[in-house]
């Protein structure tokens, strides 16, 4: 059964990134998670319309985002189809390079939980606020919409490594436990420091790393303009109240964004020491294919084979004739500093510009793969670029047997069988019987193992992430280590909702019988310490011209801040949001 309501764009998604995807269940949100939504959206909008890019203010009517209730997913991708994107809902976080593969099919992310009221001010999980009213706006720009496109689609294809995933469970866990309310403090305490640990051991960062590191100081963190005046369009920014003010304060060092910014790593846990300012959003896009440009996935060579074989996971490279070889890479002979042999180990595939080959299948190389790359030694002209003439002189033709013996000492021999050729007569592929691979006497394959496939190629002009086609894999793997914990709610806590619920109906113009003052009396008998059901009423009796009972309200929020100061620039902001916009309408 379809979790989601499905628009043209999720339908191109691919099998394996729908894992991930979730019901958003809208009615789970409660009056209280409405209310806390409320809050921040005015609260951000209020101010965020004098220090954010002019595309976020004018991305929230573009993309359907109101101000008093929590986005519905159905509601927005009716809104972003028209702008060529979708959003579908998940599980707090996923894997980075999942998320960015989602948005290289123009899919926003979005973790449909909504954080805690405790919380409300920044929280280290994603959340509806984060996803839908930081990233959301934004991509109605078209220049920061083929921005984002175009990082999910290089950086999916970034190797990672092995650590990096340990990060991202450690990461994960820390959210997780930070929104579950009664969570123990030494508990948060010690993910917190596992992170730090995981963080100052990770060795030299991989591909994913130094992209992630892209992403955050963009895509998140992200200031627009120049270094004196800086705009704010990055998601972290705009849908944290706290830090969307804290960071244009002068103790945050802007930086002029450039490359270097893959350097500078970040801790989610913590604000961050400097912030980075591109000029405009074209900017983003050179810095990235900057970035790309050192990536092995157009630089090839030992160097991405060897991260392939360091990140231990599945993997592709593509030879000068366009084969494309995925599996997992074990590893790689060299000679004089090129790749001579690879090998890869368990289920491998072969396939030519993402389509696999006929009769390459993993169930045709299911205990892995070997071919040799190069040119054959004394021989100047490569066998790609022999036409079938040259082909017929060197002996590699159908029915011969042949012993080809490639710079380096990689030496094949046995009886050709056939040849692959792409879609320029290039020839790509040979197969041989009775065939015997060697390296300086060490044996590579065995004529008893089968026909021996040879991938025809010169260079390893690229190595990615991931397979060349994805229907050569199962890729339908993932389980969550844990999900995210859903409060068992009390009697006090479902009579807080009640509370909350029936002020909303009462504003909504659901329940116009609803008593301001009865409400808030139980309240402050009830629970004395929650503040924003207050502020909620105050808003209330002001558009009524209650004065007593605002006088009564404001007395009240005051006890509240003795009694736990911390909330108390939340309810000062909360009551200036309320007296400024009546004071606009007069």
């Amino acid at each position: 059964m379809m979790a989601y309501e499905s628009n043209p764009i999720l339908d191109k998604l691919p099998t394996h990134l729908k894992q991930f995807i979730k019901p958003q269940d809208y009615e789970q949100y409660s009056a209280i998670d409405q209310a806390v939504w409320r809050y921040v959206m005015r609260k951000n909008v209020d101010y965020l319309s004098k220090v954010a890019h002019s595309s976020y203010v004018n991305g929230l009517d573009l993309t359907g985002i109101s101000i008093d209730d929590i986005p519905n997913m159905y509601g927005m991708n009716r809104i972003l189809k028209e702008i060529g994107w979708a959003a579908v809902a998940v599980d707090g976080f996923i894997p980075p390079s999942a998320f960015m593969e989602f948005q290289a099919y123009n899919v926003l992310v979005i973790a449909s939980d909504i954080r805690q009221l405790e919380n409300i001010e920044y929280t280290p999980a994603p959340d509806i606020i984060h996803e839908g009213a930081g990233h959301a706006p934004i991509i109605a720009n078209p220049e920061y919409a083929e921005y984002l496109r175009r990082f999910g689609e290089i950086g999916c294809k970034a190797i990672s490594s092995a650590k990096d995933y340990e990060l991202y469970e450690a990461v994960r866990h820390l959210s997780i436990i930070k929104e579950a309310p009664g969570t123990p403090e030494e508990e948060i305490n010690a993910a917190e420091k596992q992170i730090e640990y995981l963080q100052e051991n990770m060795g030299k960062p991989s591909e994913m790393a130094l992209i992630r590191n892209l992403h955050w100081w963009t895509v998140e963190y992200g200031l627009i303009g120049t270094l004196e005046n800086p705009q704010i369009y990055g998601a972290g920014l705009l849908s944290s109240i706290g830090e969307s003010e804290w960071c244009l304060k002068d103790d945050v060092s802007k930086l002029p964004y450039t490359i270097e910014a893959t350097k500078i790593p970040f801790d989610i846990t913590k604000p961050q020491p400097q912030l980075f300012v591109t000029p405009n959003f074209a900017h983003l896009s050179q810095v990235l294919e900057d970035f790309a440009n050192t990536m092995a996935l157009r630089t090839g060579g030992l160097s991405g084979a060897q991260k392939l074989i360091e990140s231990k996971a599945l993997g592709s490279v593509e030879l000068s004739t366009g084969i494309q070889i995925s599996g997992q890479f074990h590893s790689v002979i060299e000679h004089k500093g090129e790749p001579i042999y690879i090998r890869t180990v368990g289920p491998t595939a072969l396939a030519y510009r993402e389509k696999e080959l006929v009769g390459h299948s993993t169930l045709q190389h299911p205990e892995g793969f070997g071919s040799p790359i190069g040119k054959l030694k004394g021989i100047n002209l490569a066998i790609e670029d022999m036409g079938p003439r040259d082909l017929r002189a060197y002996n590699i033709f159908e029915g011969e047997k042949i012993s080809l013996e490639f710079e380096g000492g990689v030496k094949v021999e046995g009886t050709i069988v056939t040849g692959t050729r792409n879609l320029q007569g290039k020839i790509i592929l040979i197969t041989f019987r009775d065939c015997t691979v060697t390296h300086d006497g060490t044996l590579l394959f065995l004529p008893n193992w089968g026909l021996y496939h040879m991938a025809v190629g010169q260079k390893i002009v690229s190595a990615y992430n991931g397979p060349a086609d994805l229907k050569s894999f199962d890729l339908i793997t993932h389980e969550l280590t844990e999900t995210t914990i859903k409060v068992k709610k009390d009697a006090k806590r479902l009579q807080l909702e009640d509370y909350y619920q029936r002020i909303r109906d009462l504003r909504t113009g659901k329940n116009t019988t609803v008593s301001m003052s009865k409400v808030f009396d139980e309240v402050q008998e009830e629970h004395p310490l929650d503040w924003l059901l207050p502020v909620e009423i105050y808003e209330l009796a002001k558009k009524k011209e209650n004065g007593k009972l605002q006088k009564e309200i404001l007395k009240h929020l005051e006890n509240v801040k003795l009694e736990n100061p911390s909330v108390g620039r939340l309810i000062d902001d909360g009551i200036q949001l309320v007296d400024n916009s009546f004071s606009k309408v007069k």
